[in-house]
């Protein structure tokens, strides 16, 4: 299902009012003032480049018109695969005493104009997710009750400055743009609670020191190659690493809130740097290029051990490391030698060794029923 497509099913669990303007699809949730715009496809009408465009601009025209129709007191707007490149026309400013969450998802828009977002005080969700923007400028200064920005899936070459004026920040999201340096987060480092940084350029993991209430980092795919620069980050739950160019784990002794920790597809060679990390429920190493399940009998919170594509020969040391831990729960295994040294033993094996689990592998066990 296309995120259109599921931003009309969503609505309709509720009393909707819908409306067509050109071929744009305009619900209107009646009990929560939200408007919803998102573009209606038609997959057998076919158009010359000459009028798609001219029909690009009675459609923004039209949205123009729709909008101001709409009451002051609307307090969402989802403008979504609209093809707007401009904001200039929606005349925004008017649902400023209301407005707290407003989306545009996959539109063109690479332009922030401050006087349309100087206004708009009261946003607390802001999604810029799938645009063309390279920079926020001072668009976003005066809001100070922003608790979550996306601006995944964009242009960006840095992180944006001015983000101190966001004293409400909460979640910030910049998958997928240029970044190459982790910087500029040192003025909201009080609220931050969770930040994504993946699929960007990043070869090092710094200036975080300033994120002291951080529960989630996100890094995957990018071009980091150790652990370090974590110490401060003493309330972290979950660091997700993979698809990166680490060897060793190593420097998370401080992290010892710790509860998820993914680190597939990397080119650690041991399973080890474990021994503070207690709370751990998750731990994801899989397709890496550790020989041996080792170093982790201590971690008797896991639920869940992932250790997939590996170069682990020999199933022995899964009752000794795990055994004993009641909560764990999964383990997979496959695609290391022992499954082909153990055949059709494979499965009956894991069991007897460890007949805690309920699923081994993508298979469930009997532990399960």
């Amino acid at each position: 299902m296309s995120d259109s497509e599921a931003q009309v099913a969503d609505v309709k669990a509720e009393a909707i009012e819908q409306t067509e303007v050109g071929d744009l699809v305009v619900v209107e949730k009646t009990r929560a003032r939200v408007v919803t715009v998102v573009r209606e496809e038609h997959p057998h009408h076919v158009e010359s480049e000459a009028e798609e465009d001219d029909e690009e601009e009675d459609e923004e025209g039209d949205l123009n018109d729709f909008l101001a129709s709409y009451p002051d007191d609307t307090q969402e707007l989802e403008l979504i695969h609209s093809r707007l490149n401009s904001l200039a026309n929606l005349r925004l400013p008017r649902f400023a005493a209301h407005l707290k969450k407003l989306c545009l998802r996959q539109n063109q828009i690479s332009y922030l104009d401050p006087q349309i977002f100087h206004t708009l005080t009261n946003l607390e969700e802001l999604d810029f997710y799938d645009n063309k923007i390279k920079t926020i400028g001072d668009a976003l200064n005066k809001l100070s009750k922003l608790t979550v920005l996306d601006l995944s899936f964009n242009l960006l070459r840095a992180v944006p400055e001015n983000l101190s004026y966001l004293t409400s920040l909460d979640t910030l999201y910049f998958v997928q743009n240029k970044i190459s340096k982790i910087d500029g987060l040192q003025g909201i480092g009080s609220t931050l609670r969770s930040l994504e940084l993946g699929g960007n350029r990043i070869r090092k993991i710094e200036n975080l020191d300033a994120l002291v209430n951080l529960e989630e980092l996100w890094l995957g795919k990018n071009k980091i190659t150790r652990l370090e620069g974590l110490d401060t980050l003493k309330r972290l739950k979950i660091l997700s690493i993979q698809s990166n160019r680490i060897t060793k784990i190593e420097n998370l002794e401080q992290l010892e809130s710790l509860e998820e920790l993914y680190l597939s597809h990397n080119g650690i060679q041991r399973l080890e740097g474990l021994d503070k990390n207690l709370k751990l429920r998750t731990l994801d190493v899989g397709s890496n290029f550790i020989p041996e399940v080792e170093n982790v009998s201590h971690l008797t919170s896991l639920e869940e051990l992932w250790m997939s594509g590996n170069r682990i020969e020999s199933l022995q040391a899964l009752e000794p490391q795990l055994k004993h831990i009641s909560t764990l729960e999964t383990i997979y295994l496959e695609g290391n030698p022992c499954q082909r040294t153990e055949g059709v033993n494979y499965r009956r094996k894991i069991m007897l060794a460890l007949p805690q689990l309920k699923q081994i592998d993508a298979t469930y066990t009997r532990a399960a029923a």
